[in-house]
C-alpha cells in the first residue's frame, strides 16, 4: 500500500520495528541470500522513512557505506517503491528517467537495480529489498520472482519484529516473542546452508524442538501430476510412512489442503481434524495427534508443498505463532528451490565434464587409463583434464592440465584450450616445448590468457625401446614407476601458460623401462589446506612403490581412495600409461 514518506503511521511502523542503521543479523543473512542467490555484488534491506534510508541488512556495500548504514534520501532509489508501493525494476540507472541524476549511481556506482516493496502487517511498505548491480543488467522474470518470494519472508520477519516490540509490556510474550525471533535467525541459517532435501528436512526438525516441541514435522511436496510427495517418512513409522508416501492433491490432509489452497490449514484439536482434514483423522488416531497444523510452501508459481507440525497434545496457534510458521515456511521454500537450482546445476555441469572429457584410444602396445573426480562440493565441473591423442608411427601423445577457476567458465575455457591443444598436436609435427608456446600465444591473441597449467608428452619408440619427451608449463610433476617399485619424478618444469607472451619453454626426455608406468595428475590429488606439499608428494611416491604389479585401474583406484579420499577439496584428474615388459 503506497503511501507518503511522511505517513505517521507509516513512520511508527518503522520505529516499532526497533531497527535502524545498525547491522542486524537476521536481516543481514537476507542480503546474503539475495546476494548469493542472484549473483548481485550488492544486496541490502532498506528501510525509508522521510529523510533517510537505513540499512539493517546489507552485502557488498563499500566504505564508508557499511559503516554508516544509512544515505539521505539523495541517493535512494528504494523511495520510489515506498511513495509507488511497486516493485522498481532498472536495467540502467544512467539513462532510465525515474532515477537519472541520483546520488547514488555516481557516489554507491548503483546501475543495475532491483527492489521489491517490504510491507508490514497493515501492507504500508516500509522498505525494500533490492539487488543492485554496477553494471547494467537484465533481470529476468525467474530473478524477479525469487527476489519477490525472498522479500515476501522479509517482510514476515518485519511484522514478527514489530509484534516483538508491541509485546516488549508484557514479559512473558516479550521472552515468547524473542525465542520465536531467535527461531528465525536460526532458520535463517541453518537452511541458507542445506544443499539436499534432506538437509532441509533435518534443519526444520532441529530447528523446532524446544520451540514448539512438535512430535512430527513433516514436509511434503507437490509433483507435476499433482500427487503429494511425503519427504520427511523416516521420522514415521514405516506402516505410516508408506501409507502417506504419494497420494492425490485433492486429498482431505492438512499437507493437500494447504498446498492445494495456499492458506494455513490449522487444527487445534480433534474436532478440527475430523471437519477439516477427515482423511488423515485416522491417522492422528493412530499415532495418538491430538492437533496439527500445515503452511504452504511457498513458491515462485504458487506453493510447492506444505510444512507440516502435529502435536500430542491440544495446541491451538496464536497469531505470533502463525507468524513464525509462515515465515519459517518461507525460509523452507527458498531453501528447497535453492535444493532444486543446485540439483539442475550438478546435472548440466556434469554432462558438460562427461562431454568434455576425451575417450581414450587404442594405445597397443602401451596400456592407458584414467580417472576424473571432481571436488566433494557439489558442483561437479572444473578446470581439470586429462587427454590422449595416437599419431601416425606409434607415437603417441598425452596431456593433463588445470585451468584455474572451479566453476562452469573454467570448464569452458578448459574445452576452448584442449580442442586447439588437439589441433596443434595433429597438426604439427614439432616437439611438446613448441606446441605449448603455440597454445600460450593463442591464448594472448584470443585475449583469454587464464592462468593455465599442463603437461604434454611424447611417447616415441627407438631402437632399444621407447622414450617420453615431455614439456612442463607449471604442473606438478609427472612420475615414472618402474616394474621392480622404483619411484622417481619427472623434473623439469617451466612458467606456467597464460602469463606473458614468448616464454622459452625446454623440452625434458627420458627412457621408459619395460613395464615401467608414467602417472600424470592435477594437483588436487597432493594439495590441501592442512598438509604440506612435500609430505604429500612424500606420500603419493609411497603408494606408487607397492603398486608396480597393480593394472592401471586398480593403480588409479588406489591412488584416489588413499590420496584423495571422499572430501577432497579440489578436482583431480589422473592419466596413467604402461610401457610393454620385456
Amino acid at each position: 500500500m503506497a503511501e507518503p514518506l511522511d505517513d505517521p503511521g507509516r513512520l511508527d511502523a518503522l520505529i516499532r520495528t526497533g531497527l535502524g542503521a545498525a547491522a542486524d543479523p537476521m536481516f543481514d543473512r537476507f542480503a546474503s541470500i539475495v546476494q548469493r542467490t542472484l549473483g548481485v555484488p550488492v544486496a541490502l534491506v532498506s528501510l525509508v522513512d522521510d529523510i533517510r534510508q537505513v540499512f539493517p541488512g546489507a552485502y557488498g556495500l563499500a566504505l564508508p557505506w557499511q559503516q554508516r548504514r544509512q544515505t539521505p534520501l539523495s541517493h535512494s532509489f528504494c523511495q520510489h517503491v515506498v511513495t509507488s508501493g511497486e516493485t522498481l525494476v532498472v536495467t540502467d540507472a544512467r539513462t532510465d528517467p525515474r532515477v537519472a541524476g541520483n546520488l547514488a549511481i555516481t557516489d554507491l556506482g548503483v546501475v543495475g537495480y532491483a527492489g521489491i516493496p517490504l510491507t508490514d502487517g497493515d501492507g504500508m511498505v516500509l522498505g525494500s529489498l533490492c539487488a543492485i548491480d554496477t553494471a547494467p543488467r537484465q533481470w529476468t522474470a525467474g530473478e524477479l520472482d525469487l527476489l519477490a518470494d525472498l522479500a515476501a519472508t522479509c517482510s514476515d520477519s518485519l511484522r514478527l519484529r514489530i509484534a516483538t516490540q508491541t509485546a516488549r509490556g508484557n514479559e512473558h510474550a516479550a521472552s515468547a516473542a524473542f525465542d520465536r525471533s531467535q527461531l528465525l535467525l536460526r532458520a535463517s541459517v541453518a537452511l541458507a546452508r542445506a544443499n539436499t532435501l534432506a538437509e532441509v528436512v533435518g534443519a526444520v526438525r532441529t530447528l523446532v524442538t524446544g520451540t514448539m516441541d512438535p512430535d512430527y514435522v513433516g514436509v511434503s511436496l507437490l509433483d507435476a501430476d499433482h500427487q503429494v510427495h511425503l519427504q520427511s517418512g523416516d521420522s514415521l513409522p514405516k506402516r505410516v510412512a508408506d501409507r502417506w508416501r504419494r497420494y492425490p492433491q485433492t486429498a482431505r490432509t492438512p499437507s493437500a489442503l494447504a498446498a492445494d489452497t495456499g492458506l494455513p490449514i490449522l487444527l487445534p484439536d480433534l474436532a478440527a481434524v475430523a471437519e477439516q482434514a477427515p482423511d488423515a483423522a485416522a491417522t492422528f488416531a493412530e499415532m495418538g495427534w491430538q492437533s496439527g497444523a500445515s503452511v504452504p510452501l511457498p513458491g515462485p508459481h504458487g506453493p510447492i508443498g506444505a510444512l507440516t507440525f502435529v502435536w500430542k497434545d491440544r495446541y491451538p496457534l496464536g497469531a505470533a505463532e502463525q507468524a513464525v510458521l509462515a515465515a519459517l515456511a518461507g525460509y523452507v521454500g527458498q531453501a528447497l528451490q535453492r535444493v532444486d537450482y543446485l540439483y539442475s546445476r550438478e546435472q548440466v555441469a556434469t554432462l558438460l565434464q562427461r562431454a568434455m572429457l576425451s575417450d581414450l584410444p587404442d594405445a597397443a602396445p602401451f596400456e592407458l587409463a584414467a580417472r576424473y573426480v571432481p571436488a566433494a562440493r557439489g558442483e561437479h565441473v572444473g578446470g581439470d583434464w586429462y587427454d590422449a591423442v595416437r599419431l601416425e608411427d606409434g607415437h603417441l601423445a598425452l596431456v593433463v592440465g588445470d585451468v584455474t577457476g572451479h566453476d562452469m567458465l573454467a570448464a569452458a575455457r578448459m574445452g576452448q584450450l584442449r580442442s586447439m591443444l588437439r589441433a596443434f598436436i595433429v597438426d604439427r609435427h614439432e616437439p611438446p616445448s613448441a606446441l605449448l608456446r603455440r597454445l600460450d600465444a593463442a591464448m594472448q591473441v584470443l585475449g583469454d590468457p587464464t592462468p593455465t597449467t599442463a603437461v604434454l608428452a611424447y611417447v616415441r619408440p627407438e631402437t632399444t625401446g621407447f622414450r617420453l619427451q615431455w614439456a612442463n608449463a607449471g604442473h606438478p610433476s609427472p612420475v615414472l614407476l618402474e616394474a621392480d617399485g622404483t619411484v622417481s619424478p619427472l623434473t623439469g618444469r617451466d612458467m606456467l601458460l597464460g602469463l606473458r607472451q614468448r616464454t622459452t619453454r625446454n623440452n625434458y626426455s627420458r627412457p621408459l623401462p619395460p613395464g615401467s608406468t608414467v602417472l600424470f595428475y592435477t594437483d588436487g590429488l597432493i594439495e590441501t589446506r592442512t598438509d604440506a606439499l612435500d609430505d604429500r608428494k612424500l606420500q603419493l611416491h609411497g603408494v606408487l612403490t607397492g603398486l608396480a604389479g597393480a593394472s592401471l585401474p586398480d593403480l588409479l583406484d588406489e591412488i584416489l581412495a588413499r590420496l584423495a579420499g571422499d572430501r577432497h577439496e579440489d578436482d583431480v584428474a589422473l592419466l596413467a600409461l604402461r610401457s610393454p615388459g620385456d
